[in-house]
Order: C-alpha cells, then structure tokens, then sequence
C-alpha cells in the first residue's frame, strides 16, 4: 500500500507527472506560486508598497515556504521509486546531494531560520532571495531540461569560446593601458582598471567613461571592437546550434515507433550493433 502511494506521489511530482492531469495540475500551480512569489520579492523593494501591503506579501511567503517544504519532504520519501535512488538510505542521501534537491532546500531553509534572526539587514536579504525561487521552474518544465542537455552537449565549444575572449580581454587590457596610462593615468590606472574598458568595447556598450585618446590607443580600440563583436556572438551561435540539432533528434525520436523486443516484449533503447563480415 505504501509502495503504491510512493508511486503515485513519484508520477506526480516527477517527470512522468507530464502526461498525468494530477501532474499537469501540481506542476503548473507551483510554477504560478514560484512567479507570485518574485513578484512579491520584486514589489517588496519598493518602501510604500511594503509599508501597506507588508503583511499580505509576509502571509504570501509563509503558505508558500509550507508548500515547498511539504513538496521537498515528499520528493525525498518517493524518490526511491527512481532506480538511480532506490536504496531507502543512501538512495534518499543521493537524492539530496542533486543539485535539483539542493535548490529546494534552499529555498526553504533560510526562511525556517528567518524568525530566529534578528538583523534587520540580514532579514531584508533573506526577503530578497525570493526572487531566486525562479530557479526552482527547472523542477516543472522540460524547457530547462532542454537547455541543459544542450549546454553539456556544447559545454566543449562554450569553454574554447569563453577562453578566447577572455584572452582577447586580457591582452586587448594591457595593449590599451601601455597606449593610454601616460595620456589617462587616473582612468587608465592598471590593467586590471582597462579591463572594464575591454569588456565595454568587446560588448559595444561604450558608456563613455573611459575612451582612448591617443593614436595608438584608438587603433587597438578598434581592433578589440571589430574582434569582439564576433566573439561574443559566437556563443550564441552555439547554443542555437545545439538547440537546433536538440530539437531535430527530438522530432526524429517522436516519428521512429519504438522498437521492441520479439521475445520479451520490451522496448529496445539502443540501436543493434553492426556486424563486422
């Protein structure tokens, strides 16, 4: 009886919850709790709305820190129904070791600890991380699934991207701080200084504050600009990549029937291997 309702909770609460009416209740009303609640943690920065509505946003926080806590603990005591945490021990501590359990925790943990805490400023904080319960929306969509098999299929690619521009940043800082320490010491102080020039240039933001005056200074502005308007969209260009080719192994997957085992009746992941003749 037990096992069953573990089951049932499991479906619900976890991937399979997708194609159940109970799942695609719970899943989408925790998802509009988590949204409810960063607006409240948005609305609370703003003094007046804190001063009249202070005790609507505090009854909000304290049914949805219950919620959530509730949710945790049940995911904790089904997980075992998952055979990568079917051990009732070490399978519940594995489990909690995830990265998604862990966001769980805390979410919940600092506002358990919250009456106990009497300074103001850490009080405000603790308010204010709310907002971070967003990251929570990973638990009840596939999307965010989607993106992070699509990071780790790439993750390769992103690394030798990211290692380029910061070799760009790094040497295109120490250029420009030789060509404009002795026109500009004070904004050009150090190269640790010019590197905010270099992330500036290499986005194409150019607020203006520090701006090369020298000849040789404007010609490594340049060539940092025009190299860095490609760099940064080369991650981008990745990541679509990955997205795309996510998306058509997706659709590739839905058209091909399964296929199954003549003997036994299963499903056969894997493709046969080719025989060597």
């Amino acid at each position: 009886m037990g096992t069953d309702i573990q089951k049932q909770v499991y479906e619900i609460l976890e991937s399979q919850s997708r194609d159940s009416r109970a799942g695609i209740f719970v899943s989408h009303a925790l998802i509009l709790l988590i949204l409810i609640n960063v607006i409240a943690a948005v609305l609370e920065t703003d003094a007046v709305i804190f001063q009249n509505y202070g005790r609507i946003l505090d009854i909000i926080a304290a049914v949805s820190v219950f919620i959530f806590t509730a949710e945790y603990i049940l995911r904790v005591w089904c997980c075992t129904q998952n055979p990568d945490f079917r051990l009732p021990v070490t399978g519940r501590l594995r489990y909690m070791a995830t990265p998604a359990a862990i966001i769980d925790l805390l979410v919940i943990v600092p506002f358990i600890i919250l009456p106990f805490i009497a300074h103001k400023g850490l009080t405000s904080l603790i308010r204010f991380l709310r907002i971070f319960w967003i990251l929570k929306i990973g638990h009840y969509t596939r999307s965010l699934t989607t993106f992070s098999r699509v990071f780790k299929a790439k993750q390769e690619e992103i690394f030798i991207a990211f290692f380029v521009m910061l070799v760009l940043l790094v040497m295109g800082s120490a250029m420009i701080f030789y060509a404009e320490h002795d026109a500009q010491p004070t904004k050009f102080s150090s190269v640790l200084a010019s590197m905010w020039w270099g992330i500036e240039t290499m986005a194409t933001i150019g607020y203006g504050d520090m701006v090369p005056v020298t000849p040789l200074g404007k010609v490594i502005a340049s060539f940092v600009a025009l190299v860095g308007i490609g760099l940064f969209a080369l991650p981008a260009g990745i990541l679509a990549s990955g997205f795309i080719d996510e998306y058509s192994k997706k659709r590739k997957d839905e058209q091909e029937p399964p296929r199954v085992c003549p003997h036994c009746g299963k499903e056969i992941d894997e493709k046969p291997k080719e025989k060597d003749f």
